[in-house]
């Protein structure tokens, strides 16, 4: 297809989503295979205690990683290596009950992740109760992860062209639906929420900072000494080869690690690897003008000030 112009129907086609790989309930895609429409709705009424934490993100934001930070900063047998259990069952997800856990009978404080937007999460969390931690990264970079993880993730539809899974993304017909909507939806409700908005690309630049940022935040005291040691541990690299932390405990029906991994790269301007000069024009006239009014400045190099 010629940017600009419009696609041909075969070409409208390729770019829906089949529903053997997602569904879409209330505005937002999911996966049939591990969600249900119903369980979804009864998220609402999910008791919240004061004492949790949820980590919100859009896929491919940084979501593994932010989960480790947390889990590193509340568990210090997880610090020092005398805890082995896995990130799944440290900051299991709300709306995807991958092992089946009891959520009530687990001890507070509760860690939690999720990708689900401002209006399908618990309505406890409204009043204020409990914590929020909201993490975006530049949405170029977003998806080429995206696009690179869909190979691997056996519940994903593979989508061979790259250009035909950017207009995917671009129309929000994708897991999640559509980025802007998911940050411009939590950034407008912010004032509903007990929230701290990081972005990727400062957590990339200063994790230290970052890290003492949420520290902050949760009203948790870490020693300086305990500050390095989270800071260390969650580098890429030493997460990558960690199974407590690199996902390869998930099941290989749900990722085939022979056609890659959770980890990838972890790096900022990617993108630029992958994208035209063309695609990324054509990115930027989509995505521009509301990207603008976001109360966020990100980088799309490494290189970049923020």
């Amino acid at each position: 297809m010629t940017f600009g112009t419009l696609p041909q129907t075969n070409e409208v086609l390729a770019m829906q989503p089949s529903e053997k790989y997602l569904f879409k309930h209330k505005g937002n895609y999911f996966q049939p295979d591990l969600v249900t429409a119903e369980y979804i709705d009864s998220l609402e009424d999910f008791e919240i205690r004061d004492s949790d934490v949820f980590l919100v993100t859009y896929p491919k934001s940084g979501t593994i990683w932010s989960q480790n930070i947390l889990s590193l900063i509340h568990h210090e047998g997880h610090r020092d290596g005398t805890e082995d259990t896995d990130l799944l069952d440290r900051v299991p997800f709300l709306e995807y009950n991958i092992r089946n856990m009891d959520f009530d009978k687990r001890p507070s404080p509760r860690l939690f992740s999720s990708h689900l937007p401002y209006y399908l999460v618990p309505k406890g969390l409204r009043n204020g109760r409990a914590k929020i931690i909201y993490v975006a990264r530049n949405p170029k970079d977003v998806m080429i992860s995206f696009y690179h993880f869909s190979k691997c993730a056996v519940k994903f539809e593979e989508v061979e062209d790259f250009g035909v899974f950017m207009e995917r993304f671009l129309s929000g017909k994708v897991l999640d639906s559509l980025w802007l909507d998911h940050i411009e939806g939590w950034c407008a409700h912010r004032g509903d929420f007990n929230i701290l908005f990081l972005t990727y690309e400062e957590m990339k630049k200063d994790l230290g900072s970052a890290v003492l940022k949420i520290c902050n935040f949760l009203g948790k005291r870490l020693s300086e000494e305990e500050l390095a040691d989270v800071v260390e541990k969650a580098g890429f690299d030493k997460m990558k080869m960690d199974r407590r932390t690199n996902y390869t405990t998930l099941s290989t029906d749900i990722l085939d690690f022979s056609k890659g991994t959770f980890l990838r790269k972890g790096t900022v301007g990617d993108w630029k690897n992958t994208m035209t000069v063309a695609q990324s024009e054509r990115f930027d006239s989509v995505f521009k003008e509301r990207m603008d009014k976001l109360p966020f400045k990100f980088c799309w190099d490494i290189n970049d000030e923020l």
